[in-house]
């Protein structure tokens, strides 16, 4: 008797195994990311339902600045294309009015308006009689232009830091989205009583879905933030242009 070695394993009844097998195996498996998503916690939701809007917004906003930096381009080409035929200020004034409303041709009638009211009739309609600006007047004028790029820029720019915001916000959601995985994994983990694979793999799962999800809404409308504010700065650029033009050009026919 005292020779014989006793197995402790042999003590254990064989419901016991049993049970052990169900548990492990009684996870489900997760064969697509979409059903892992429907599976996730509710705080895991809420997060990727956030992060899908924020999505969501960023694209809606490319998709309307891109459109409306492609319209700018085309009233440029048009204002442009009309100063070209003009060889007198005059002339041009008379086909930038017959365009569409746009930064340009308001730029341009906001200078002369402002030249009108500095100096009465010496701008008319059939001609233009030679007249000066003192110093200060000029300056005026200089500001006045100024004022109207200023806010023909903003106009451009407006909404655009939006997709800065939702850049910088995303992966903050992704992150939070992971430490509630995270949190799941233990949860799951003190539930079962076992730290297996199978109980730890769904909440990890919950958080690299979070991170990635957050990084594919942040990426997207970091690039585009940094390309429009890019084209508002070159638009900014080429209405101060074409303001420092206006000025030479009535220089040029004498009304400065």
């Amino acid at each position: 008797m005292t020779g014989l070695l006793l197995d402790p394993f042999s003590l254990v009844p064989p419901r016991f195994y049993l049970s052990a097998m169900f548990l492990q195996d009684s996870t489900p498996g997760y064969t697509s990311w979409l059903q892992l998503v429907l599976d996730s916690s509710t705080e895991t939701k809420v997060v990727l339902g956030i992060t899908l809007v924020f999505s969501l917004a960023s694209w809606f906003l490319i998709l309307v600045k891109g459109m409306q930096f492609r319209r700018l381009r085309s009233q440029a080409d048009r204002f442009h294309q009309e100063l070209e035929r003009s060889h007198q200020l005059q002339e041009a004034y008379r086909g930038v009015v017959k365009l569409p409303s746009s930064p340009y041709n308001r730029l341009f009638r906001e200078g002369l308006n402002f030249y009108t009211q500095l100096q009465p009739g010496v701008l008319q309609e059939t001609g233009h009689t030679r007249g000066a600006l003192s110093p200060t007047q000029l300056e005026a004028l200089r500001m006045v232009l100024g004022k109207e790029v200023a806010a023909e820029r903003d106009s451009a720019a407006r909404y655009v830091s939006w997709l800065a915001t939702i850049g910088a916000v995303s992966p903050l959601l992704g992150l939070l989205g992971t430490v509630l995985g995270v949190m799941h994994a233990f949860i799951g983990i003190s539930t079962r009583g076992s730290g297996n694979l199978a109980a730890v793999a769904p909440g990890v799962a919950e958080a690299l879905v979070t991170t990635v999800v957050g990084l594919g809404a942040a990426i997207p409308a970091l690039m585009a933030y940094n390309y429009f504010a890019g084209k508002v700065g070159e638009f900014e650029s080429e209405l101060e242009g074409f303001g420092n033009q206006l000025i030479g050009w009535m220089a040029r026919e004498g009304l400065l």
